[in-house]
């Protein structure tokens, strides 16, 4: 792949505190990271402060920038901060289908126990803006009724007369023949050319209409918005690092694409910075020595949980944000409020409460002293002195008499000293956190207990040890420059896109010419997708796989499929695997059932395109005295026993080998990692911390 003479990378990572950045030098190796205030009214401005930043510290000038890799959250904010109906937004469906969205699915919540006391939240659109256009498939697309052009121009200049900007077409089947979707677009171009349109053909060619129906409308709604925040960056990054630089977005599948092709079809980009958290950790942990892992993303908003098998995250297209189902790939991650920032209260029960809500960046926690009027988890932890007075470094100053005022009235309220109250606060926050590790581990029939946890974020590695103890873990895992794992989690990932198309048929009549037909069409689309990013054919990899069922069943397990031609052996081979990955999932399979019919319901294709990767390096050890080189300093911290002085570490100077006995405070740039009573942390020869109970 044809590159410029440069040798830097940079990623930006933008969180709702904080944005994370990271330099990778590709000729040695090197890797600089740093951290910046998020600007939330122009999350433009804190990323190109960041890059800035970077390269200052590293010493580097933005001509020499090879390129940019980007996580953000523009999309995902765009559809949580909507609590009824999306403003601007319609839906045009097949004649007679105008409910879709009104009959939706039959599952209620768990937690609601049955249908009578659950009511069914308002439709991501309101029925007076679904239209219907006359045209109809079967579902091998065959046109059952003709598509209707007048029909369709009657459609189009009512949404137009309406002021209706953002508009989904979701034809009944248009999975299977996409003519009709087309054709409907090109009638909105002609007569409503200010709408941005999305069809279901395109952002998602599977069956089940309802969540074909919903991603279709989400990637409508976020376009828009999507387009102007990148077009934002784009326009500063050809204005002050370069006009060729390559521009990169994170997407939810775990990989990047081009900032242009995401403008198109934005929806991918959903859970982007989730997904390059745990990537970046599994690749941490891989290094270390461990295959199984749990990645705990803490930032200052929320706490992001994923499970890492054999080095990779797991992966579904059965995700939700918010109240909506969107059915993309994406990596598997639980996320719940418990953040730095998450707000501590007093329940009108009397109990204590903490998040989900969070004080953000702005005002954020009363410590910062910008105008934040309710404690938070921040000012709890600097209330017990696990954090020292500042943050980044002495950049952000922290007010422990702020801290102190908001967490005594908490405590006043509730009749506990302040002490105890924040201590209280941190434990429901753990307990919020270990509660999410069981949710991808202990609910899906996994054993928390045969995994390492790897933590990460601001605060992370705050509540890593007490994490150990609740959820009786062996070791816990601390990286080096734990707050930019995600930014360094952008540096690890390749150009990704996926590819699907459902047909469904039973094995005993698999017709493997049309199979071979669907594969070679989706692996011709992935090559002309990774040709305009700039791969040669030899470069590109592609991987397929299959959506398999048992007969009846009304959802799937997916199993890989080796490439090549397909024939019976190859088809007998995925039968097999989805007999053991059925087993593995739910606990039982009718592999030695002939009675049993299997049904085969989507094929995948994924196409990647490698990018160079920062190769994890070893750390030598100097022959100097032992760990009090790495002494700061002692102050009071407390714990359950009380208040103890406790030494505290410059996390720079520990070398590997080195071994620090509880409690103990560690104090780096980005984050701070607590050492409790009766644990022990080792630095491994990568640097990172080793988090386990003492023996």
């Amino acid at each position: 792949m044809t590159r410029k003479n440069v040798s830097w990378r940079i990623a930006v990572d933008t969180g709702g505190t904080f944005t994370d950045v990271v330099a990778f030098e590709e000729d040695s190796g090197a890797v600089h990271a740093t951290k910046t205030p998020s600007t939330p009214g122009d999350p433009s401005v804190g990323f190109m402060h960041g890059v800035h930043k970077i390269a200052h510290l590293a010493g580097f000038d933005l001509h020499e920038v090879n390129g940019v890799s980007h996580g953000t959250t523009v999309a995902t904010n765009a559809l949580l901060a909507e609590e009824g109906s999306f403003p601007g937004l319609g839906l045009i469906v097949t004649r007679g289908f105008r409910h879709l969205l009104e009959i939706a699915r039959q599952s209620v919540p768990q937690g609601y126990g049955n249908s009578y006391f659950w009511v069914k939240p308002e439709r991501i659109v309101p029925l007076h803006l679904v239209r219907e256009v006359s045209e109809r498939l079967d579902f091998r697309g065959q046109v059952l009724t003709p598509f209707d052009e007048p029909d369709a121009e009657a459609v189009a200049k009512w949404f137009r007369e309406r002021g209706i900007t953002c508009i989904g077409v979701c034809f009944l089947h248009a999975y299977a023949n996409d003519e009709h979707e087309q054709r409907m677009r090109t009638v909105l171009a002609r007569v409503h050319p200010t709408a941005s349109v999305s069809i279901s053909s395109e952002v998602l060619p599977e069956y089940r209409e309802y969540e074909r129906t919903v991603t279709t409308l989400v990637d409508a709604f976020v376009k828009p918005r999507v387009a102007r925040y990148v077009s934002q960056i784009e326009t500063r990054l050809r204005d002050e690092v370069g006009p060729t630089t390559p521009f990169y977005i994170m997407k939810s599948n775990g990989g990047v694409v081009s900032a242009r092709e995401v403008a198109g079809q934005p929806i991918g980009t959903l859970l982007s910075g989730p997904a390059a958290g745990a990537l970046g950790a599994a690749l941490l942990a891989q290094a270390a020595g461990f295959e199984r892992v749990l990645t705990l993303d803490g930032g200052g908003t929320s706490t992001d949980v994923a499970v890492v098998e054999h080095g990779a995250p797991h992966v579904t297209t059965d995700g939700r944000v918010g109240r909506h189902p969107v059915k993309v790939p994406m990596t598997d991650v639980v996320t719940v409020g418990a953040g730095g920032g998450s707000i501590a209260r007093r329940a009108p029960d009397g109990r204590l409460k903490v998040g989900p809500d969070s004080a953000g960046a702005d005002p954020g926690p009363m410590c910062y002293g910008h105008g934040g009027r309710v404690p938070t988890v921040t000012d709890a932890t600097l209330v017990l002195g696990r954090i020292p007075p500042h943050l980044l470094g002495g950049e952000i100053p922290l007010d422990v008499h702020l801290a102190e005022q908001g967490i005594g009235e908490l405590a006043a309220s509730i009749g506990l000293s302040t002490e105890r109250t924040a201590a209280g606060v941190l434990e429901i926050a753990a307990w919020n956190q270990a509660n999410a590790v069981r949710q991808v581990t202990v609910r899906r029939g996994l054993d928390v207990r045969d995994y390492v946890l790897v933590a990460f974020g601001g605060s992370g590695p705050l509540q890593a040890g007490r994490l150990v103890d609740i959820l009786g873990l062996k070791t816990a895992l601390i990286p080096p420059d734990p707050g930019n794992v995600s930014a360094f989690g952008l540096l690890t990932v390749d150009i990704k896109n996926d590819y699907v198309v459902t047909a469904v048929q039973r094995d005993e009549a698999l017709d493997l010419e049309r199979v071979n037909g669907h594969y070679a069409r989706l692996e011709d689309q992935a090559r002309v997708a990774l040709a305009a990013e700039g791969f040669a054919v030899a470069e590109m990899r592609l991987s397929r796989s299959a959506d398999m069922r048992y007969f009846g069943q009304a959802w799937e397990v997916r199993v890989e499929v080796p490439c090549g031609p397909f024939d019976r052996s190859v088809a007998d081979l995925a039968v097999r695997r989805f007999h053991a990955a059925h087993q593995q999932t739910y606990g039982y399979s009718y592999a030695e059932s002939r009675d049993q019919r299997i049904e085969w319901v989507n094929f995948r294709v994924v196409g990647i395109g490698p990018l160079r990767r920062p190769v994890i390096q070893t750390r030598a050890r100097c022959a100097l005295a032992g760990v009090e080189r790495a002494l700061s300093g002692w102050r009071g911290v407390y714990f359950e026993s009380g208040s103890t002085e406790t030494p505290i570490y410059a996390r720079a100077r520990l070398q590997p080998g080195d071994c620090l006995d509880g409690p103990a405070i560690v104090e780096e740039f980005g984050s701070t990692t607590v050492i409790f009573p009766s644990q022990q942390a080792r630095v491994d020869e990568y640097a990172n911390l080793v988090l386990a109970k003492s023996r």
